[in-house]
C-alpha cells in the first residue's frame, strides 16, 4: 500500500470559482485534468509532500495547507492500493502558474465546467466545495478571497461565487451590517456609475462573534 497527497487550491476569477488542475503526462489517465499531487516520500511528512508537489506540479508555493479528508476506496487507483490524504487551500487568481514534474500544463477551471477527471478526484473536489460552503458560516474565509480593501460588491461576489447562486443585494448587505464587521473607510472605488465606498474587515470584531456562537447567516 502507498500514500499519496492530494491538493484542491480555490480561487475566484471573473466572478466564478475556480479550482488549479493539471494535466497529466504519464500514465495512468495521460491527458486528462487531475488535482496536484504525488506519493509521499519515505522520509517527509503528509503536509511537506502536499507542498512540494503543488510546487513541482503547478509552481504555486508559499501556501497555508488545511486537511481536508482521506479517500481509500480500493480500485480508486488501477495502480494498486493507494490512500490518498487530500489538502485544500484559498489563493489570489493572480499566482504564477508553472508546470513540472509529471505534469504538462496547469490551468484554473472553473467549477461549473469541468472537463472529466483522473482518478476520483470528482469526488475529492465535490467534498472540498461542501466543507468550503460550510466553512462561509463560521471562518473568515470569505475574506481571504478579497485584497485588503474591497466594496460591497466585492464581497458579495465571493459568496455568490462561492455558493453558486444570487443573493439578495438589500438583504445580503442589512445581514452584514448587522454582523459590525467591517469598516467603512474614507475611500471609494470608480465602478459604473457613482463610486463605491470601500472597506476593510475587521478580524477582532469577527472573533468576538465566533465566541458567542453566531454564524454568518447565508
Amino acid at each position: 500500500m502507498r500514500v499519496a497527497v492530494d491538493i484542491v487550491i480555490f480561487t475566484i476569477q471573473s466572478g466564478s470559482l475556480r479550482v488549479l488542475l493539471v494535466r497529466r503526462k504519464i500514465a495512468p489517465f495521460e491527458g486528462k485534468f487531475a488535482l496536484p499531487g504525488g506519493f509521499v516520500h519515505e522520509d517527509e511528512g503528509l503536509e511537506d509532500a502536499a507542498l512540494r508537489e503543488l510546487e513541482e506540479e503547478t509552481g504555486v508555493g508559499d501556501v497555508y495547507l488545511e486537511q481536508l479528508y482521506s479517500f481509500g476506496t480500493p480500485s480508486r487507483d488501477p495502480r494498486g492500493r493507494v490512500i490518498s490524504v487530500s489538502y485544500f487551500a484559498l489563493i489570489s487568481p493572480d499566482r504564477t502558474l508553472q508546470a513540472g514534474s509529471d505534469a504538462a500544463e496547469a490551468q484554473w477551471q472553473e467549477m461549473q465546467k469541468l472537463p472529466p477527471l483522473a482518478f476520483d478526484h470528482g469526488a475529492i473536489l465535490e467534498y472540498a466545495l461542501e466543507r468550503l460552503r460550510n466553512k462561509l458560516e463560521y471562518t473568515t474565509v470569505g475574506f481571504q478571497l478579497l485584497p485588503e480593501k474591497f466594496t460591497l460588491p466585492d464581497l458579495q461576489g465571493v459568496y455568490e461565487a462561492i455558493l453558486d447562486k444570487k443573493l439578495d443585494k438589500r438583504n445580503f448587505r442589512r445581514k452584514i451590517a448587522q454582523l459590525k464587521i467591517l469598516k467603512p473607510l474614507k475611500e471609494f472605488q470608480q465602478t459604473g456609475r457613482r463610486p463605491a465606498q470601500l472597506f476593510r474587515f475587521v478580524a477582532g470584531k469577527f472573533e468576538k462573534l465566533k465566541d458567542k456562537g453566531i454564524l454568518f447567516p447565508f
